[in-house]
């Protein structure tokens, strides 16, 4: 398997919040020591940071399946159960985020840049929180809710100000090597380079990073060599530099048909993906003119690159002739673009508060006196509750009550009987509606009971 990976698909699943605790409090000579039940801990929730040593998604791919830790259940004596640590995932710079359908999620650029891609469960309340002047020892706690859990697909797209773009073997990986200190992996035959390879390149006072794009033949944007799988790292980058070979002695190729090609493949590939690539100012690079054919075939095609209005430069990444007018001339564009970049506004945190009046659920009419009610709150409601505890079944009536549920359940048509779907669609609790119950009234009886529900 390669070391380079630039795409994954990851499963994840953030902790569970553990379950409250129902206790009451038992001493020697204190009968009525009252609940002492401590609350659940919080599930850990997933995150994923932007760390400069990672270069890879490798792991991820040998690896999909992430989940953070639940949290603990909580304990007699006012003891809170411990949190589950956050399980926090190191992910390259420019990695793309978004929901295995293509939709964008998060764009992770610059270290230290956090994203909390699934949040963890609440812990469930203890009997000591429920605790009221009217239900002075509950006989129940609730339950912790599940934390989130969601597949995301991951990509990276290289973070770099020029990316060196050209057929196999035409120099790109000796180029970054005589510009910088990046040591890739160089041979005579094509595609000896796998992955991108970056540099950094030192001009006057303007420091950017180099990138070369493996594997542009044509046919690239629909699949062949490696071209698809790569071509995603051009999109960063504000300066495109063209390596033309001017020593191939493979038939039908020069140097302004390699540039065409590429060209092509460059359109061919913002058509397919919407992002325009052709507003990039463009550099052209002649190389290995210290070959005497090479720089022959160089000074027979600059004139024509420059009526076309390209800058062009001939190097020789051997003999290092001309390296010092293409990193200047590459540093001068990128310097220009990162002048013509808006500076980003501040980040600002917008509240929206509920307006008032307005409803957290709704009772939809399914068919003969059936009905369903959405809501976060309902849903999270039943989600909490023991129903092997007719005492907490009783506690989550009333405050379903309380809510205004029984009211809208009256005026959307329900009669007595009627079955109440709350939760989710695939997962719903079903309810036998009884209008003659008291939902208000909290009926004295032994604890973890409720004679309403007898």
């Amino acid at each position: 398997m390669p070391d380079f990976v630039d795409e994954a698909v990851l499963h994840i699943k953030a902790g569970d919040g553990g379950h409250g605790c129902a206790s009451i409090h038992r001493e020697k000579f204190k009968p009525l020591g009252g609940p002492d039940g401590g609350n659940g801990g919080r599930g850990g929730d997933v995150v994923l940071e932007v760390d400069p040593q990672a270069a890879t998604l490798l792991d991820y791919q040998r690896r999909p399946h992430r989940k953070a830790r639940n949290g603990t259940p909580g304990q007699g004596g006012h003891r809170s159960g411990a949190n589950g640590d956050d399980l926090v995932l190191p992910v390259p710079d420019g990695t793309v985020v978004t929901t295995p359908d293509g939709e964008p999620i998060a764009d992770l650029v610059g270290a230290g840049t956090r994203l909390v891609i699934a949040r963890g469960g609440s812990g469930g309340l203890g009997n000591a929180a429920l605790a009221s002047a009217k239900r002075k020892a509950p006989g129940f706690a609730l339950k912790g809710e599940e934390g989130e859990s969601l597949d995301v697909r991951m990509e990276i797209k290289t973070i770099a100000d020029a990316g060196l773009v050209g057929f196999p073997s035409a120099g790109k990986s000796s180029l970054i090597a005589a510009l910088s200190a990046a040591r890739p992996k160089i041979a005579d035959y094509p595609f000896t380079t796998l992955v991108p390879n970056l540099g950094v390149v030192e001009a006057g006072a303007v420091q950017y990073v180099v990138a070369d794009v493996p594997g542009l033949i044509p046919g690239a944007s629909e699949g062949r060599g490696l071209g698809l799988a790569f071509l995603r790292h051009v999109e960063r980058c504000s300066t495109l530099v063209h390596v033309l070979d001017c020593a191939t002695y493979e038939q039908g190729r020069d140097p302004i048909s390699d540039l065409d090609a590429i060209e092509a493949e460059l359109a061919a590939y913002g058509a397919r993906t919407g992002v325009d690539l052709s507003d990039r100012p463009r550099i052209v690079v002649l190389n290995k003119v210290d070959v005497p054919d090479g720089r022959e075939l160089a000074e027979f095609v600059t004139p024509m690159l420059h009526e076309r209005g390209l800058k062009v430069v001939a190097v020789s990444a051997a003999t290092r002739e001309g390296l010092r007018e293409l990193a200047f001339a590459m540093g001068e564009l990128v310097d220009a673009a990162r002048a013509a970049r808006p500076v980003p506004e501040p980040t600002r945190v917008v509240l929206r508060p509920r307006e008032l009046g307005e409803t957290p659920f709704e009772v939809v009419a399914l068919g003969d006196n059936t009905f369903r009610v959405r809501g976060d709150k309902p849903a999270r409601w039943v989600r909490q509750t023991d129903f092997a505890n007719e005492e907490a079944v009783g506690y989550l009536a009333d405050r379903l009550n309380r809510l205004g549920i029984e009211e809208a359940l009256a005026k959307a048509g329900a009669t007595e009987g009627a079955e109440v779907y709350i939760g989710a669609e695939d997962d719903s609790v079903v309810f036998d509606w009884d209008p003659s119950i008291d939902a208000g009234h909290i009926p004295i009886g032994p604890r973890g009971t409720d004679s309403r529900l007898g």
